[in-house]
């Protein structure tokens, strides 16, 4: 028995573990309640339009559990494992789409990513898939269909895969000289439990409900995940409310509006620092693009900042040496930019 387990509780912990397992419902409730004191109509206003929102894109979203749920109980997202097998060319590809389509959440993709290099698959392969993966996945897409538009969510899939083959080629030419040997830094294992995925991927059992184990990994999955995109749409969509009533459209059209460049390039600069998350991104960017940003700033910041997301860019930093995530956030703004004018021009056509 360790010593750790006779030393007390500090006073406070338990109460300190929940604020931080609930910030975002309580950040949420505390916008509320100001606004409730210092502007009750907006307060109203504001509640109203996030519960009709919610309303609104509910059919997405149970969808959208749905299928996440379901990839993991049947164990559907072991079928990653075989898109890193073959040719240099053939990997990249299928890391880009493997990247574009899984359902991987944020938590199961960095130790996948550490086994990956761990056993010596490609950075070319690997950064494909680490590009693609944060902007588009089965659930991302139904919730883009249900706020943006279908025709933005096709568009975006596109995106994140193009990005990660962009990305995979760059490496792969850069990797021919040598220097992006041994990217992994100093003390960096082979993945943990997401390594298992690569290393001895299970067989996929599509009539999961006949196990008691994954029927009950079904429930636990879509019950986190209900609550996981509730309280992040939830606060989404009360902010979005505010940017409504109080951002002038002027300033909006001014910054990110019109057909030039610069709005494209203003939004993928703009989106690293702004962008809060993924699901949070989307309402917030409809009501950009309601107030006259271009739809190609809007997308360029849904790809910037999905990828060079504070999370998602520690995780890089604490897993890569230092010249691999310079080259992650390079690519990541360079493509971020080149998808914004692609989707713009095509938009105009």
């Amino acid at each position: 028995m360790s010593l750790s387990s006779h030393v007390p509780a500090r006073p406070g912990a338990a109460l300190w573990k929940f604020a931080a397992d609930q910030r975002i419902w309580i950040a949420s409730a505390v916008i509320l309640f100001l606004l409730a004191v210092f502007d009750r109509t907006q307060a109203v206003e504001s509640a109203d339009f996030a519960i009709a929102a919610l309303l609104h894109t509910a059919p997405y979203l149970i969808f959208s559990i749905a299928v996440a749920a379901y990839a993991g109980a049947t164990g559907a997202d072991n079928l990653i494992a075989r898109a890193f097998t073959g040719a240099p060319i053939v990997m990249i590809l299928l890391g880009a789409v493997a990247g574009g389509l899984s359902p991987f959440c944020s938590c199961g993709v960095i130790p996948l990513i550490a086994a990956l290099l761990a056993m010596g698959v490609p950075l070319s392969a690997v950064m494909a898939f680490w590009l693609a993966s944060p902007i588009m996945d089965p659930s991302m897409f139904f919730l883009t269909a249900g706020v943006l538009g279908a025709e933005f969510a096709v568009a975006k899939t596109f995106a994140a895969v193009g990005l990660g083959i962009f990305g995979g080629v760059v490496v792969y030419m850069l990797s021919k000289g040598g220097a992006l040997n041994d990217p992994l830094r100093e003390g960096i294992g082979n993945g943990g439990c997401g390594g298992a995925k690569v290393r001895a991927p299970k067989p996929v059992v599509w009539r999961f409900w006949t196990d008691g184990d994954r029927r009950a990994k079904f429930v636990s999955s879509a019950l986190s995940n209900t609550l996981f995109l509730g309280k992040w749409l939830f606060l989404a969509f009360i902010l979005e409310s505010l940017m409504l009533a109080w951002i002038p459209a002027e300033t909006v059209t001014k910054a990110l509006g019109g057909d030039g460049m610069l709005p494209i390039l203003t939004a993928t600069l703009v989106g690293v620092p702004a962008y809060l998350n993924g699901y949070a991104a989307l309402p917030l960017v409809g009501g950009l693009i309601e107030q006259g940003m271009a739809p190609g700033a809007g997308m360029a910041f849904l790809v910037a900042g999905g990828v060079t997301s504070i999370p998602a860019a520690m995780a890089v930093w604490a897993l890569a040496k230092p010249r691999v995530f310079v080259l992650y956030i390079g690519l990541s703004l360079c493509g971020a930019f080149a998808v914004g004018v692609l989707f713009q021009f095509w938009q105009s056509i």
